[in-house]
């Protein structure tokens, strides 16, 4: 006699899932596919023909094979795809955002008030471009976009690494914290520095879960390992005490800051318009991601540092490129400037939408030009990056203005300065003495600052011409740009955003995200064995709403 079996009896085996048609009968012709995979909204069903291919099928029904009823075998189903899902959905809980996407801080007041406010309302994030101006006009930005939108969490303003004025740095962060600035974008740091570490711990506090909730949102744009790691780390004790002791943080403040990363949304920068190291953001990101993943590992933190993409970001297939990489958002700046809410002239803008992906090239930055540090300009239509880099040559080689040979003399003031040097050094030297008196004095003492200073007033200067629409130094125009501007010409031509006048910032978003899912999708389907046409990988612009 025997006891009862142990062993469960194996189910019933199910019998396959049905696809019946509804309105519309399953795709298997190439034109059908296509129109049925830029369905991105709804859900798409992969069936099998008689023949084995596999097509596609939206609305209709699905259930078990019933007598009677002529289905086609389902072999799975893809959820629906919205732009808003493409990134790291914590990016939006964390600033409030819609989608993904963040509007870089193009210099000198480029990224305007108008275009943060656009991009704030259409649910994306905007920085104001503060670096280059002035204080004052900063603060009065500022205080015009927390006014304007006030209560709202997804905008922000910048804050350079200023290496030779460290309080100019400190000034900034003064601004943004007095108004009580949700976000800040650190862009340019070679290192760490107080102004940084204060924004990051300023208004540390525990939540009611005891989770450390933060003040000021700070992000922190690098192109390098060696400098994203530290803005992943817990920030350094002795930067923290000495902000303790100046009264800038409080202690409680900097406990918590020895427990969380400096920045928990870190832009990966590949090759992009401005400060730049030209590297390809499919080297860059995974590089960063791993650095990231280890960090986190290494200081237990309960909460992901967030990596996004920048760089060369100009067409909905590179969108969908950063994010099949890994990006949790993604920022876009060369792109941006030829829009009517950019503060570029138009100008300007026209010679923009002009250029292809090669009509870019490296020049000298003027903030960090004593240290050789260069930039990516527009190379079509100006001979800036030309004449800027003929300017360093002769800092580099000279110890003073006197020490250049007359002849080059005569052709720096004829064809790049258009004035005698004496009078350049005559404006240099006032706007010093009302920005930073201790670079005049310095000056005064060390014939070469003076002669940096004297070659910076034309870098500073050809930006403002690009700005202000100065046409007689159209030859002289610094416009910051990468190959993505070129990329995004050809993506938008024949279509409504091919003239400058009608881009508009939320327009270019919402088509390089609504495409970038379009992508998304095309790329799917090709892995689960449809044979997609090759045109469901293009997306034209169209206006959305």
């Amino acid at each position: 006699m025997t006891g009862p079996s142990t062993t469960a009896a194996a189910p019933a085996p199910t019998a396959p899932l049905q696809w019946y048609p509804g309105e519309h009968p399953a795709a298997f012709a190439p034109q059908e596919i296509l129109g049925a995979a830029a369905v991105i909204r709804e859900p798409v069903h992969l069936v099998a023909a008689p023949t084995g291919a596999i097509g596609l099928a939206v609305g209709g029904a699905t259930a078990p094979p019933a007598p009677g009823r002529q289905g086609l075998p389902l072999l799975g189903t893809l959820p629906p795809l919205y732009p808003e899902w493409l990134g790291d959905r914590s990016f939006g809980e964390a600033h409030g955002v819609r989608f993904p996407y963040v509007a870089g801080e193009m210099a000198g007041g480029i990224a305007t008030v108008a275009m943060v406010s656009a991009m704030a309302r259409a649910g994306m994030l905007g920085f104001f471009g503060a670096a280059g101006l002035h204080p004052e006009r900063v603060e009065q930005a500022t205080a015009e976009l927390a006014a304007e939108l006030a209560g709202r969490p997804n905008w922000g303003v910048n804050l350079i690494h200023s290496p030779g004025d460290p309080a100019l740095e400190d000034r900034i962060a003064g601004i943004a914290l007095r108004h009580r600035v949700p976000a800040v974008s650190a862009s340019a740091f070679m290192s760490l520095t107080p102004a940084v570490i204060r924004i990051a711990a300023h208004g540390l506090r525990r939540g009611p879960q005891g989770r450390v909730l933060r003040g000021t949102r700070l992000f922190a744009k690098v192109s390098r390992p060696e400098v994203a790691g530290p803005f992943m780390t817990p920030a350094p004790g002795p930067l923290l005490r000495a902000l303790v002791d100046r009264g800038q943080l409080t202690e409680a403040e900097a406990e918590l800051a020895a427990r969380v990363p400096v920045a928990e949304d870190v832009t990966v920068e590949a090759d992009s318009g401005g400060h730049t190291d030209n590297r390809p953001l499919a080297v860059l990101l995974p590089a960063m991601l791993a650095l990231r993943d280890e960090l986190t590992a290494a200081h237990g933190y309960d909460r992901g540092i967030r990596v996004g993409a920048a760089g060369g970001l100009g067409t909905p297939a590179a969108v969908a490129g950063a994010f099949a990489l890994g990006a949790a958002y993604v920022l876009t700046g060369s792109v941006n400037q030829a829009t009517r809410e950019a503060g570029l002239s138009d100008d300007a803008k026209d010679m923009l939408a002009r250029a292809d992906m090669a009509d870019v090239t490296m020049a000298p930055a003027a903030d960090m030009f004593e240290l050789g540090v260069r930039l990516q300009v527009l190379r079509r239509g100006t001979l800036f990056a030309a004449r800027a880099g003929r300017l360093y040559e002769l800092y580099r080689d000279h110890e003073s203005w006197e020490d250049i040979p007359p002849r080059q003399r005569d052709r720096v003031e004829q064809d790049i300065l258009k004035a005698p040097f004496a009078e350049i050094w005559a404006e240099t030297r006032r706007f010093w003495q009302d920005r930073d008196p201790a670079q005049v004095q310095r000056a005064e003492r060390d014939p070469r600052h003076r002669l940096a200073l004297a070659f910076r007033w034309y870098l500073g200067m050809s930006s403002r011409w690009a700005v202000s629409g100065h046409t007689e130094r159209r030859a002289d125009y610094q416009i910051w740009c990468g190959p993505a501007m070129g990329a995004f010409n050809r993506w938008a031509a024949g279509s409504f955003l091919a003239d400058p006048a009608r881009r508009d910032v939320v327009q270019i978003a919402l088509n390089l995200l609504e495409g970038a899912a379009v992508i998304t999708r095309a790329h799917q389907l090709r892995g689960h064995g449809v044979a997609v046409p090759a045109t469901a990988f293009a997306f034209r612009p169209r206006r959305l709403a």
